[in-house]
């Protein structure tokens, strides 16, 4: 990977890949950030929360143009196939040249090309002198994938640019000048676990080999949510064939679209071949359902050491009924732009704690929109529905859509700049992900801005991969912007 080109971006990224940086660890890689900048002898600072800003001085001629922001968020997303041992808080990421040549992955691993292709490319601009440019600076956030914390920590004054490029869209050739904002869902069961009946058994049903994915960027591809079809078992598992529910969890990440879940469930013991049967039917159901969509899909079931509680009745059967009215994927497409999401839901974690006596089940969502009064639509739909079956529901990390700015100076420019350096119109977008940009001009008030990357697919999951051609086309435009600035 190091031999790729541009040498100072790969180079870069490599070194990254050998820092464990998952969302919410981000003392080494914000050291290694503040290290780097002192090295090159430029002003370097962090603030109260661990976001890094370096500045570079223009160069000669440049001094009087307006100031230049690079932006990239630190921290990356954890995710790992089930059959992968692996740290994400100790362990560096196995990273290596797919055999066509054509793409940077990981081994069984998220790669953190996002947004450390973004990172990687601000640190080659700091350290290459022949790059000319305005006042520059560099700034990294941290913990943006799972709630923007850096981005909202940000005091204003602490920038001194008017042009903002965030380094964090992940399709070359697209120019993002709009994004969506977001609320996070918790809803909670809290219970006393009652005693397993006498003579049950306990299986545990595990639901994996999905895609998964972005819960922005991919939401509109119908992938399997892993949660939702689990549920979809165990409601016919309940109502049919009298299981109870022990134990349940699915997903692991806010804005990742659920791969896996399992559960726990008693039945009497002479039931346990028609609950075998009944998994076989569903696996087979949900492989039809998704051919062409999904190809791994599994549904599996094995008898284990039965527990020794369970959830209430009225409580299993209400979590069930919530989990399965719970919207999950495109709730709307944008009018003005029918191929753009416009309002989408991921009904993204399951968790399961003791808390003291109790039990407490937490179901996690992540609703987005472009349209602020839409996100309250679907958000209060969710509500609705949790708070009917009984739990407690609380909304956090309310965050703004970014609102389209087509008369932008520095979209227009970059349009010409894109047209003059690889003959074609770049496509301008609006972002059904979430990116900091919205949170920082609400901030800074008047902040010029534009996101755009290279090519990566599948991020928030092991298949993410970075095409190679992408980035150096990608950071010959970043140079090419920076000249005209």
């Amino acid at each position: 990977m190091k031999n790729l080109q541009p040498s100072g971006v790969w180079q870069n990224f490599a070194k990254i890949t050998q820092i464990p940086r998952p969302s919410g660890k981000k003392e080494q890689i914000s050291q290694f950030l503040v290290d780097y900048g002192k090295s090159l002898g430029l002003e370097t600072m962090t603030d109260a929360i661990g976001n890094v800003l370096i500045r570079k001085p223009a160069s000669a001629g440049y001094e009087s143009h307006p100031g230049v922001i690079l932006q990239a968020h630190m921290d990356m997303v954890p995710q790992k196939n089930s059959d992968k041992v692996f740290d994400f808080e100790k362990d560096p990421i196995e990273a290596y040249v797919e055999d066509n040549g054509e793409w940077v992955t990981a081994n069984g691993t998220t790669l953190g090309a996002d947004n450390g292709i973004g990172v990687a490319t601000a640190l080659a601009i700091l350290a290459d002198k022949s790059v000319v440019h305005p006042p520059l600076e560099a700034f990294f956030t941290v913990d943006e994938e799972t709630g923007m914390y850096g981005a909202f920590a940000l005091e204003g004054g602490w920038l001194q640019g008017k042009v903002l490029l965030n380094l964090d869209s992940e399709t070359e050739g697209e120019l993002y000048t709009g994004c969506a904002g977001g609320v996070d869902t918790e809803a909670k069961f809290r219970y006393v676990p009652v005693p397993v009946e006498e003579g049950d058994i306990a299986i545990k049903v595990r639901l994996a080999g999905c895609k998964g994915g972005h819960s922005g960027c991919d939401i509109h591809l119908q992938r399997a949510n892993a949660n939702k079809l689990l549920f979809r078992f165990l409601k016919d598992a309940v109502a049919n064939y009298e299981a109870r529910l022990a134990y349940v969890e699915g997903g692991s990440l806010r804005n990742s679209i659920p791969r896996e879940a399992e559960a726990i469930i008693t039945i009497p013991a002479e039931g346990y071949d028609d609950v075998m049967n009944l998994v076989d039917d569903y696996e087979t159901l949900f492989v039809t359902e998704y051919q062409g969509i999904e190809d791994a899909i599994s549904l599996t079931a094995e008898q284990v050491e039965c527990p020794k509680t369970e959830m209430p009745e009225e409580v299993q059967d209400f979590l069930i009924h919530a989990i399965t009215v719970c919207p999950h994927g495109v709730y709307r497409m944008m009018s003005e732009m029918p191929d753009i999401v416009e309002t989408s839901n991921n009904l993204a974690m399951i968790q399961m704690k003791q808390q003291g006596e109790e039990e407490v089940v937490s179901v996690f969502c992540l609703t987005r929109s472009a349209v602020e009064s839409r996100k309250n639509e679907l958000r209060e739909m969710i509500q609705s529905a949790f708070s009917m079956a009984g739990a407690d529901v609380e909304f956090s990390g309310d965050y703004p859509g970014w609102k389209p700015n087509l008369s932008s100076r520095i979209l227009n420019t970059m349009k010409n700049i894109y047209r003059q350096e690889f003959a074609a119109d770049p496509r301008i977008v609006i972002i059904h992900a979430g990116l900091e940009c919205g949170i920082i001009g609400r901030n800074y008030p008047g902040m010029d801005m534009i996101s755009f990357g290279p090519t990566i697919e599948h991020p928030h999951s092991p298949d993410e991969r970075v095409n190679i051609a992408t980035v150096q086309k990608f950071y010959h435009f970043v140079l090419a912007t920076l000249k005209a600035l």
